[in-house]
């Protein structure tokens, strides 16, 4: 009981205190706060699976978890404010619907025209936006659904979905978004945002979704790894220096012209 109770004790005290934002280093109370509580609380159960000192696990296991829950609160936080700061005036909604997802909803009157599933040009510019920024948070997977107000038949109008949340999933694949982070579905008219009863209403159910899903590590790697320093320029040998040239012989002087024998004279009888 009194293990019990100290486990609350901690996952308590982690719930309400300040955690530092590994992007500024300033602490906070927001969402990267409540991020870090709920996985020290996450962390101190599971710490207590692995046996012997209950209090030393469940320390051990908050720590940890407060740790990683903050990072992705952290990485959501800044991910969701600047594709708020990217999509400002497109039309675009952007919501947190949870501590690890941001939700971007794209109504018919921004991506397509009535009946298409093709992108309008300011769709295009809008996604461009928003290809960048999930460019520059990879530790997320993006679910991209499709909707249609109930005008049509049920077939017609869950195919005409499926094209629209292909047009939009391949157009983020076009521009650097990898493949592997894209799921895709089309709902049809069964989950309508608001009751189809005027056109209003039915604009509003035409629409994309785009729900982003923070992995279980993101930011993890932005609190724990410093920034890696470049390696300082390897340093030049000096030039090496030119043997001195060889020195040449003095040039051999010739041996004196032999000097001709004098000619012997005869002296002949006259």
């Amino acid at each position: 009981m009194k293990k019990k109770l100290l486990m609350v004790g901690i996952s308590s005290v982690l719930l309400t205190a300040c955690v530092t934002d590994p992007y500024t280093g300033e602490s906070s109370l927001g969402k990267t706060a409540m991020g870090g509580g709920l996985g020290a609380a996450v962390g101190a159960g599971a710490g207590t699976l692995f046996g012997g000192n209950d209090l030393k696990n469940a320390g051990l296991g908050a720590l940890a978890g407060g740790l990683v829950g903050a990072a992705v609160g952290a990485y959501m936080d800044h991910q969701q404010q600047e594709m708020q700061q990217s999509l400002q005036g497109t039309g675009i909604e952007v919501q947190r619907t949870a501590e690890n997802t941001l939700n971007l909803t794209m109504p018919s009157n921004v991506t397509f025209a009535f009946n298409s599933a093709n992108l309008t040009p300011q769709a295009q510019g809008a996604l461009d936006s928003v290809a960048k920024v999930l460019n520059q948070y990879p530790d997320s997977t993006i679910n991209v659904t499709g909707h249609t107000d109930d005008i049509g038949s049920d077939s017609y109008n869950q195919a005409l979905s499926e094209r629209r949340a292909a047009s939009v999933a391949g157009y983020l694949a076009q521009h650097g978004v990898n493949l592997s982070r894209l799921t895709q579905q089309g709902m049809g008219e069964r989950i309508p945002k608001v009751p189809n009863v005027n056109e209003a209403n039915r604009a509003q159910n035409r629409r994309v979704e785009l729900a982003i899903v923070a992995n279980k590590n993101a930011g993890a790697t932005q609190q724990q790894q410093p920034q890696q320093q470049g390696y300082p320029q390897q340093q030049t040998y000096p030039q090496q220096q030119g043997y001195p040239q060889q020195q040449t012989y003095p040039q051999q002087q010739g041996y004196p012209q032999q000097q001709g024998y004098p000619q012997q004279q005869y002296n002949y009888p006259q």
